[in-house]
């Protein structure tokens, strides 16, 4: 639905409330208690609501357009996704020294087997012109003595409804590291009682990346789908600082004679 313009009662309307609420601030600090109780559960409110606006907008800004080119929907694409990590704002925005299975945004965990992690996975704006998303994860790894770092990243439904054998499953990111290091993709299928997985190394010291996992190998049966996930699998990851700026997954048909 599109919208109308701002009109200038609307805009009048605005600079009055933010002339409130900037008066507000001011004299808080010599109030009486009791009125800043109600004033703080309004601001409270208004907060939340706008923090839903925000995720909203940056959740829309983030999704590509239709027919766009780099980034863009593939040719012939049914299906398209960004996780909620790079689309809006998390709360909080980093762990620090997280447990194996930790979340961080909606259906995605990080696992590893380290007993102590020197660790810190964090939420990271982003500012300044691009067709990236508005937000980018960044893993800052220190000292590191377990044998496996991974994050996984459930898919929606959507990504299995009408999955077929013959569907090509693209993951489109932009990774950016301190040092070098093996990063494999991971896809995992699970139908029926057994779960299908297709690996994929991604290429160092290659900023964008595009590969493609072909569903045709596996035996998939169709009819049977429970769930799918992308692990990103990290090897001898310590001392190392790794952002990804963008993670796209998509789908489509393989072309047929």
């Amino acid at each position: 639905m599109a919208h109308a313009p701002v009109s200038l009662v609307d805009s009048l309307l605005f600079r009055h409330a933010l002339s409130a609420w900037d008066r507000a601030a001011e004299r808080a600090e010599n109030s009486d208690p009791a009125r800043l109780r109600p004033l703080r559960a309004r601001a409270l409110a208004l907060r939340h609501r706008l923090d839903r606006v925000i995720h909203a907008v940056d959740g829309r800004l983030a999704r590509p357009p239709a027919g766009a080119g780099g980034r863009g929907l593939p040719l012939g694409c049914d299906w398209l996704w960004r996780p909620e990590m790079w689309c809006g704002p998390l709360s909080p925005p980093g762990v620090v020294a997280p447990e194996s299975g930790t979340a961080f945004g909606a259906g995605m965990r990080l696992f590893h087997d380290c007993i102590r992690p020197e660790l810190v996975l964090r939420q990271i704006a982003r500012s300044g012109p691009g067709d990236r998303p508005p937000h980018a994860l960044r893993l800052e790894v220190f000292r590191f003595e377990g044998s496996f770092l991974s994050l996984a990243i459930d898919l929606p439904a959507a990504a299995m409804t009408g999955l077929r054998r013959r569907h090509l499953i693209r993951l489109d990111a932009a990774i950016e590291t301190e040092r070098p290091l093996g990063i494999f993709a991971r896809l995992n299928i699970r139908h029926g009682p057994n779960t299908a997985q297709l690996v994929r190394a991604i290429p160092p010291d290659t900023p964008e990346i595009e590969l493609e996992f072909d569903l045709a190998v596996i035996g998939l049966d169709e009819d049977r789908v429970g769930k799918m996930w992308l692990d990103l699998i990290f090897e001898a990851p310590q001392m190392n600082c790794i952002t990804l700026h963008d993670l796209l997954l998509s789908r489509r048909p393989r072309a047929e004679p």
